[in-house]
């Protein structure tokens, strides 16, 4: 019966669930597809329970059951961004008051600049390199941690916790997302055209994205395989959505926040990846400057929110001062 009890990353993404669906139900005359949302839910609960199931079916590989779980919360993560869309497009866009704030800010916009500053093959495919970076440094993060502690006495407690710290992380950013329509340049200039970005025009589109989801041709060069990686997950799954602040920066600051507690030597090799990654953000004009600094400056409280469930001081034999942190 042990196997049929929820992970902590499972109650995380039931919560996240839960909470949705009475937001659903409150703006319920104000949403586009509120039956693709309800179901959508009912499908993330079908996988749930498929995966339960496997676990007791198969309890003789624990780690392997473990492991499969976790990955189809993190593996979900794929629908429930998206599922921000849904909400925040019957909110007045807020573009406007972002770009020119980097006017005022910079004098240009950075996330023009920067890409005409840096047109070559090498820098556009570093760049990609970078942003495509994201989930497998999360992945290889996490399976380190569960190689850690396959030999361990430990039950993967910091294996259980770090994944559901990640999944609180992800879904602190989205619920700033559902409530603050930002879609990010590679939208809002598009919708605007570059002429008039150009000539520090930046006028408010109210609900304009929640009908049109045209983008910018990404910059850089355009037959890398990198380049051609980026634009293949955008055109698949990209909404006007999620850009202030980045969570591609939160999140992968995490990672490595995390990866310096639990896997100290996986640190330097990540951290090219994220400076890449970081750099990455704005030359693919998916985030202003601002968006990107917010995600940095944020990631530590977004950290220390997430973890707080998860920082458990078990029980050991008299004299130990072992304990489990995340």
């Amino acid at each position: 019966m042990k196997n049929l009890r929820l992970l902590p990353i499972e109650k995380v993404a039931a919560a996240y669930c839960a909470l949705t669906c009475l937001l659903m139900l409150i703006m319920m005359p104000r949403l586009v597809d509120p039956a693709g949302m309800l179901l959508m839910r009912v499908e993330w609960l079908a996988m749930t329970i498929a995966l339960i199931g496997i676990s007791h079916y198969l309890n003789r590989v624990p780690r392997l059951t473990l492991f499969l779980r976790v990955l189809g919360q993190m593996a979900w993560l794929a629908i429930w961004y998206p599922d921000t869309y849904e909400f925040n497009r019957t909110f007045n866009n807020q573009d406007h008051l972002f770009a020119a704030t980097e006017q005022t800010l910079f004098g240009c916009q950075p996330a023009l600049e920067f890409s005409q500053a840096l047109p070559g093959a090498v820098w556009s495919e570093a760049f990609n390199l970078g942003y495509w970076s994201y989930f497998p440094m999360m992945g290889v993060l996490i399976i380190a941690i569960l190689i850690k502690e396959w030999r361990g006495e430990t039950g993967y407690r910091a294996f259980k916790a770090v994944s559901a710290t990640l999944l609180t992380a992800f879904f602190l950013y989205y619920a700033i997302y559902i409530f603050l329509p930002v879609a990010g340049p590679q939208f809002y200039f598009q919708a605007v055209g570059i002429d008039e970005i150009l000539q520090g025009h930046f006028p408010a589109l109210g609900t304009y994205f929640s009908s049109h989801t045209e983008m910018l041709p990404a910059p850089g060069y355009s037959d890398g395989l990198f380049y051609h990686l980026v634009s293949g997950a955008q055109a698949t799954g990209e909404r006007p959505t999620a850009a202030f602040p980045s969570s591609h920066i939160g999140i992968s600051t995490i990672l490595l926040l995390l990866s310096r507690r639990h896997v100290p030597a996986l640190t330097k090799y990540l951290l090219p990846f994220w400076a890449l990654l970081c750099c990455a953000t704005v030359y693919i004009q998916a985030h202003y400057f601002i968006d990107a600094i917010a995600g940095l400056l944020s990631a530590p409280l977004i950290l220390y929110i997430a973890r707080q469930p998860f920082t458990t001081k078990p029980t050991f034999p008299r004299g130990s001062t072992h304990a489990v942190t995340v």
